[in-house]
């Protein structure tokens, strides 16, 4: 069986949570307690020697990084989501790279420094919060037009695309980032969010709070 070594507040953790979901994998999501430092034990070292979630164990196979994780368990169920067309795939590895680059590249330094930073009692980094939220206000547009034209982030298909952006929007709320200029955005992520492959792994991503392990 597929193991998935994870934390329920790590973004990249639950995209991979939510592509074995949606894709109808059986798999096991074990948490990993980052507050105590078992991301840094040898037996975990051994399936992922960056020391970091996620990881996967499928079979004896092991893997890390999300992105590469997610791409792997869509070609090894044959799947849309992740489609083998060149031109197809190509595209939405132009939007997988611009919601990591562009949009998570600048959203990540506002979670971190609005939400982590104070509940790690670590210093608040105010000049990386003011300058994700500026270059945010350049980077959402563009998924609002793509989202205006499309009921999906490349076309009127879900794929892997959604499931990035979607997890790394997950802290939206508790980070205060306002998406409420965004209405395709919002109505998208809404719709998401109803969907079962969503609603079995969690209801709201701030609920993870409330477990004290998984931080």
């Amino acid at each position: 069986m597929l193991t998935i070594y994870g934390s329920d507040l790590s973004g990249p953790a639950i995209k991979v949570r939510l592509t074995a979901s949606f894709l109808g994998i059986d798999h096991k999501w074990q948490l990993i307690n980052l507050r105590e430092g078992e991301q840094k034990q040898e037996w975990f070292l051994k399936i992922n020697p960056i020391g970091k979630v996620p990881a996967i164990d499928d079979g004896g196979f092991h893997l890390f990084e999300s992105n590469a994780i997610c791409k792997y368990l869509c070609d090894k169920s044959n799947s849309p989501l992740y489609p083998k067309d060149v031109e197809k795939r190509a595209t939405i590895e132009q939007w997988i790279d611009y919601i990591s680059f562009h949009v998570g590249a600048n959203f990540i330094p506002v979670v971190y420094n609005r939400l982590f930073a104070p509940l790690r009692g670590m210093p608040v980094n105010e000049k990386a919060i003011t300058d994700g939220v500026e270059f945010l206000k350049q980077y959402f547009p563009i998924i609002e037009k793509q989202l205006t034209q499309h009921k999906y982030i490349v076309s009127q298909e879900i794929s892997l695309a959604d499931i990035i952006l979607l997890s790394l929007l997950e802290p939206t709320e508790m980070a205060k980032v306002d998406l409420s200029i965004y209405p395709q955005l919002n109505a998208w992520r809404a719709e998401l969010k109803k969907q079962p492959f969503y609603t079995s792994c969690y209801k709201e991503y701030g609920e993870m709070l409330k477990a004290p392990a998984s931080r």
